[in-house]
Formats: C-alpha cells, sequence, structure tokens
C-alpha cells in the first residue's frame, strides 16, 4: 500500500532538514532581528563555504565506505604553504591577479599530495581508513606547526582579503565558486559513471570488483579529490583572513563529519546525497552564528551538533528498521 504524499515528502531526508534550517532562521530571527539581514548571511555562507568544500570530499570517501580525518590539518598546511608562495611572488614583483591564481594552485596541489599519501597508505600499506588518515592527520598538523612556529604567514597580495566583500546580496565571489564545484560535484556524484562507481564500491567492495571497477584507482581518486577540496578549502580560510593560519583547519574535520551524517550518508558506505551534505553544513554554519547573535556562548555549538548528529543517525535506523520490515 502506497504511503500518503505527506508522510513521503516528509520522509525526505533533505525536506526534514531545509525545515529545520528554516525553524533555526526563525528562531535565532525572532531572538534578534539583525539575523535576517543580508550581512548575517553574507557572514554565514563565508563560515559555510570552507565547510561545505571540505564536506563535499568528505561526502564521496564517506559514501566508498572510508573515512578522511586528514581534511582539517590538510586545510591549515595547504593554506600555510600557499601563504609561503604567495609572499615569494609578491616580493618577486608578480601581479596579485597571478598570484593567487598560483597560490590556489599551490594549496590545491598540497591536498592532493596529501590524498595519494592516504589513497597509498590504504591501498599499499593495506591501513584501515580510520588509522591511515589519523596519522596523516598528525603529520600534517605537526608539520604545519614546524614551518610556521605558530604564527600567521603574511605578505602576500594585500587586497586579497576584499574578496571575501558581498558582491551580489550576501555572495561574495569565492562563495560564487564554492557554490559552482559543489554543482559539478552533485553532477558527478549522482549522474556520471564516477558517482555509480562510488557508490558501488561502498556497498559491496566485492561485487564492484567483480564487476571489473579497479576499486583501489577509484580509492586513490577519491583521497585525492577530497584532499584538493582541502586544499581549496585552505586557499579560503587565506582570502578570508589575509594570511595563511596553521590553525585553521582545527577541528574541521569533525564538522565535515557531522555534516556529511547529519546530510543522511551512511557511515557504513553506499548511501548518501550531496545535497543533504549542503545542507548539513548550512545548519552547523547558521548554528554558530546565530547563537553568538543571541548572545550564547559558541562552545553551546557542540552541544546543539551533537543533538543533530544524534537524530540524523537514529532516523538513518529508524528508516532502515522500517524498510527492513
Amino acid at each position: 500500500m502506497q504511503q500518503p504524499l505527506v508522510a513521503r515528502i516528509f520522509a525526505n531526508q533533505q525536506v526534514i532538514l531545509f525545515l529545520v534550517f528554516a525553524a533555526m532562521v526563525a528562531f535565532f530571527t525572532s531572538q534578534n532581528s539583525i539575523f535576517f539581514s543580508t550581512g548575517v548571511f553574507g557572514n554565514v555562507l563565508l563560515d559555510w563555504g570552507p565547510v561545505v568544500l571540505v564536506a563535499v570530499g568528505e561526502t564521496f570517501v564517506v559514501i566508498s565506505g572510508g573515512i578522511d580525518l586528514s581534511v582539517g590539518s590538510t586545510v591549515g598546511l595547504a593554506g600555510v604553504i600557499g601563504a609561503f608562495a604567495m609572499r615569494n611572488l609578491t616580493t618577486g614583483g608578480h601581479g596579485e591577479a597571478l598570484t593567487l591564481l598560483l597560490g590556489t594552485l599551490v594549496c590545491v596541489g598540497v591536498g592532493a599530495a596529501v590524498g595519494i599519501v592516504n589513497a597509498l597508505l590504504i591501498n599499499k600499506a593495506r591501513l584501515v581508513p580510520f588509522i591511515a588518515t589519523l596519522a596523516t592527520l598528525g603529520a600534517g598538523a605537526g608539520l604545519t606547526i614546524v614551518m610556521t612556529n605558530g604564527a600567521p604567514i603574511a605578505g602576500g597580495p594585500p587586497t586579497a582579503i576584499t574578496l571575501s566583500n558581498n558582491w551580489i546580496g550576501p555572495l561574495s565571489k569565492p562563495i560564487v565558486i564554492v557554490i559552482v564545484l559543489v554543482v559539478i560535484c552533485g553532477l558527478f556524484l549522482h549522474t556520471a559513471r564516477f558517482g555509480r562507481y562510488t557508490f558501488a564500491i561502498g556497498s559491496n567492495p566485492f561485487a564492484a570488483r567483480a564487476a571489473g571497477i579497479s576499486v583501489p584507482w577509484h580509492l586513490t581518486k577519491i583521497y585525492v579529490l577530497s584532499g584538493a577540496l582541502s586544499g581549496l578549502a585552505g586557499m579560503f580560510f587565506y582570502l578570508r583572513l589575509g594570511s595563511g593560519a596553521p590553525t585553521s583547519g582545527a577541528g574541521l574535520e569533525l564538522d565535515a563529519i557531522a555534516a556529511v551524517v547529519i546530510g543522511g550518508a551512511s557511515l557504513a558506505g553506499g548511501v548518501g546525497r550531496l545535497s543533504g551534505t549542503v545542507l548539513g553544513a548550512l545548519i552547523l554554519t547558521t548554528v554558530t552564528s546565530g547563537l553568538i547573535i543571541i548572545g550564547v556562548a559558541p562552545n553551546w555549538k557542540k552541544v546543539v551538533v551533537a543533538i543533530l548528529i544524534a537524530a540524523a543517525v537514529s532516523t538513518q535506523a529508524l528508516r532502515t528498521s522500517r524498510g527492513s520490515a
């Protein structure tokens, strides 16, 4: 017997997430009307940008049945190395546009290199993804501190930070680029062969091998993608801060995993939608800004995030049990 339309709508994870987001906006606006303003939405989106970049890469990894704990330290490492490169280019008299372009490529390249290391540890050293990426997390964080002595790296293009100013309404130029990249990744995940292979490996890697999929090679591409997007997030932080901060990605791996889980992806692999991850990341950043605006200590964000994760996992378990029944 077919479920009523209303029941089917509310069984959709994305609908639930959108309603949660709308309820948060309504609540924070009722507590302080300034929340419903272009300036605040612009700041929320600037907070959302690096989180969603890292979370998109994490979505591919989780759907494939793995996990990437190194994304936070990769953000800091890439941002710092990119900052060093841009400082040298600026000192050498290169133009700002060329400097920013090359700095972005350096950040993405550093992230991709970390992804290759993760893939080698998983495919060649036979480490489980949790241990492999935990090792690179520690190595990346330590290397970043060693290179900078804990101090931010400035001296790049002086107007780089102005790119984060609002351009069209609450949208800045970096946010527009992030949105375009998210859409492209969504198309790859849900309409292209790359996405089908990712879901197949996460659902049953043995069946995927039997179907002719080169699982190690595909996992390598997934971890490189995750690292490259994390490197790009490092560049995003550089544009916001005007310098490469060694701690810019601290704890970002937890936010990324939370966004993926809240968005409906299963940590067992084979299940997930990028639209859910996008909404999950938006909910996380809205919570942070909203709590600050209404005068609540931002540390309460961790409590709210824990509740959201528990609710998301419980919803998945309930849906699975109903499906089995």
